[in-house]
């Protein structure tokens, strides 16, 4: 009975030692923001509503009334964490505080504890872009917003986001995103859109590699370099490739062959001497057979990386994990696009919390066995002790 009595009494110290870490560290994170309202408006601290946003948010709550609901009902958990001498506060609440507060300052904090969570080493970043799409505001005359993120497709992080400005595009939204994170030893990739001369040089400048995709948008650029490596990859010898590899799949009654083609023999390219660092191309050809069907792809690509297939072929594949672990999971777990939160900042800051939340959820995921996202926010809303597991590996 005493050895129960002692086991008991430790696991209860534990709990409540982890408990108090959670709010100290949560509270360090976000010590820089500043609280939006008037003095005579703060029955509720904004810690606090920071603090419910936050683990709704983890366990599925997806409007302002579904913040209240989920307050209400946990009230006494999230009183072991901070005093809600006021209770939970009013969707109404919720709405104001978002709506104002700072999205820059908001950003900042994000970024600094994302940097805590873990060393990102020699990562492939991949940079996309994603719209809100009910963040539209016809009364403001507001298009929806568009997110810039930068993801750690290994570590399955976001690292930050950047919106784009109104009646602009991610060409203007890239460059900053990038300023704010540190690229030395990363590959980082983008998508056609992004594959501009600034933001190659910038990437190099700050340390990084790039891998960047080719379309109709720069020029003959990209049928030069079609015509090449397809001329070149058909030679049976005496070609120009200066690496290649093979990798194939089969399931589901389909087999998919990729190949990856890279050439350093550049000097005939005469947009060379435009593109900082750039020291090789790529192919990408995908064949895939199913049901007796065949469809062949082709790819390419310009790249600051060494002639090494096997390396950019890994990052070329690695990009696809911001759709697959990123978009996919905002638009079908947390069902970010059918969300009405628009008016003034908070769409955006609401973003950074989804963002925050499925960092916290990936980087604990691995306590868990044969869970997803999806069954761990359900396992996180029904049990506070995975609730609290999930807040202490994020914070």
């Amino acid at each position: 009975m005493l050895n129960l009595s002692l086991k008991l009494l430790a696991k209860e110290s534990t709990v409540l030692a982890m408990t108090q870490e959670i709010s100290t560290t949560f509270e360090h994170h976000f010590k820089n923001l500043k609280d939006p309202r008037v003095d005579r408006t703060k029955l509720y601290p904004l810690v606090e509503v920071l603090f419910v946003t936050l683990c709704g948010a983890i366990c599925g709550a997806e409007s302002w009334r579904d913040l209240v609901l989920f307050g209400e009902e946990k009230l006494d958990y999230l009183r072991k964490h901070y005093a809600f001498e006021n209770g939970i506060p009013s969707k109404n609440t919720f709405a104001r505080v978002f709506e104002a507060l700072d999205t820059a300052t908001f950003k900042d904090c994000f970024i600094e504890w994302v940097k805590s969570l873990q060393a990102i080493v020699n990562q492939v970043i991949a940079v996309d872009g994603k719209a809100l799409r009910n963040s539209a505001d016809k009364v403001e005359g507001r298009s929806a917003i568009h997110m810039v993120s930068a993801f750690a497709t290994e570590a399955r992080l976001v690292l930050a986001q950047q919106a784009v400005d109104e009646k602009s595009n991610e060409i203007t939204a890239i460059p900053k995103l990038l300023k704010l994170l540190d690229l030395k030893g990363h590959i980082v990739t983008i998508d056609a859109m992004g594959t501009q001369r600034a933001i190659a040089k910038q990437i190099i400048e700050q340390g990084g590699n790039y891998v960047l995709a080719l379309k109709g948008n720069q020029g003959t650029l990209n049928e030069d370099v079609r015509l090449f490596l397809e001329t070149e990859a058909a030679k049976t010898k005496n070609n120009a490739i200066s690496s290649q590899c093979e990798h194939v799949d089969k399931g589901h009654g389909r087999i998919e062959i990729r190949k990856c083609y890279v050439s350093n023999q550049i000097d005939w390219l005469t947009q060379k001497s435009q593109w900082e660092g750039l020291k090789s191309i790529v192919m990408l050809e995908e064949t895939q057979e199913s049901k007796g069907k065949i469809s062949v792809e082709r790819r390419f690509f310009i790249s600051s990386l060494d002639t090494d297939a096997e390396k950019l072929a890994n990052a070329i594949r690695c990009h696809w994990h911001v759709e697959n672990s990123l978009h996919w999971v905002l638009d079908v777990v947390y069902n970010e696009d059918r969300s009405t939160v628009r008016k003034g900042n908070a769409a955006e800051n609401m973003a950074i919390i989804r963002h925050m939340s499925l960092n916290m959820l990936n980087n604990a995921k691995g306590k868990f066995k044969n869970v997803g996202i999806k069954g761990l926010r359900k396992k996180a809303a029904w049990g506070n002790q995975t609730l609290s597991t999930i807040l202490a590996q994020g914070l």
